[in-house]
């Protein structure tokens, strides 16, 4: 039987599963997997992964005796096996994040990544195999285009809401960005009322305009549509390069035989309707008012990184608990 799950990897588009429940990954056979502190937070308190707290644990003890390195140490380390557990089950990359707060901190971004992919290398998984996912700020996309550049190491600007933002992303040469199509439909709604549907949903034709954009310009980073709020989404981007999507939409996908037909196609997006080219680079003002003049994104922006760094705080209070009482 071939499912909507099946037809969706036949348009071309790349499967990516957005978890941080390995368990759940291996059942839709996704190339790549992302993970963001909020899915860590919400896996780490189940059972069955009382074993890579307990690894986290171990090191951070080890490595310091104040409680709040322990806790800085243990939280890299957790992210790092549950990358790990990943990668054993998925052919491709997975994207691991950087401390939401460190933002609005080019050089603090960077040292960070840098700690990451040592981590990784010291239980032997290469950089080619981790994205480094970083808040599509300035200082973000600033921090990865030299992480690109000087230490090659792929990053996945994630919180991606503005045009502005994809152009910067693409100009810095990063792997691959992650527009969060659900969380700007959720923005409209709010402030139109309204609702919408397949190609007439904001997140959605963001998306369309990003990937012809890129298109058009020739540019290389990859476009991964994410934040999904229905499958309508998903179906409406059937073409674009990458999608990563939740286990429960997955599912979905993969008990409907309903046909996915290609909806975005690059050599067409190539010869399309001319995207008048824009910059960025080395324009940090320009960027600014940009991002300014787009409340939407500016709004989504800042409240998606104050979201990741509380249930970051929440997770490092956890495992707080947890190296006290080992």
């Amino acid at each position: 039987m071939t499912t909507s799950l099946d037809y969706l990897k036949q348009t071309g588009t790349v499967v990516v599963s957005d978890s941080g429940d390995f368990e759940s990954i291996d059942v839709y056979k996704p190339q790549d997997a992302t993970t963001n502190p909020s899915l860590i937070l919400a896996a780490v308190n189940k059972p069955q992964y009382a074993r890579l707290v307990d690894v986290a644990v171990k090191y951070a003890k080890e490595k310091s005796s104040n409680i709040d390195e322990q806790a800085n140490l243990a939280i890299d380390r957790l992210l790092v096996e549950f990358g790990k557990e990943i990668l054993a089950l998925i052919p491709g990359r997975v994207s691991t994040e950087v401390d939401a707060r460190l933002s609005f901190d080019k050089e603090g971004t960077k040292a960070k990544a840098k700690e990451l992919i040592a981590l990784y290398d010291s239980i032997g998984i290469k950089k080619e195999r981790i994205l480094i996912k970083i808040a599509s700020t300035w200082e973000g996309i600033q921090a990865a285009r030299e992480l690109e550049k000087e230490d090659n190491i792929h990053c996945n600007l994630t919180l991606l809401f503005g045009f502005g933002q994809a152009v910067a992303c693409a100009e810095a040469g990063v792997t691959l960005i992650s527009p969060f199509v659900g969380r700007i439909l959720d923005w409209y709604k709010k402030s139109t009322g309204k609702d919408y549907q397949g190609d007439e949903d904001p997140g959605v034709q963001s998306v369309k305009k990003i990937f012809n954009y890129y298109k058009q310009h020739q540019y290389k980073t990859i476009v991964m549509g994410a934040s999904f709020r229905n499958v309508g989404e998903i179906k409406a981007l059937a073409g674009v390069d990458f999608l990563t999507i939740a286990p429960p939409l997955l599912e979905e996908l993969k008990k409907s035989t309903e046909q996915v037909p290609k909806k975005l196609n690059a050599q067409t997006a190539a010869q399309g309707e001319p995207l008048e080219k824009v910059s960025y680079i080395d324009n940090e003002p320009e960027f600014r008012w940009a991002l300014l003049q787009d409340s939407m994104a500016f709004d989504k922006l800042h409240e998606g990184i104050k979201k990741f760094a509380e249930d970051g705080v929440t997770l490092k209070n956890v495992l707080k608990e947890k190296l006290s009482k080992a």
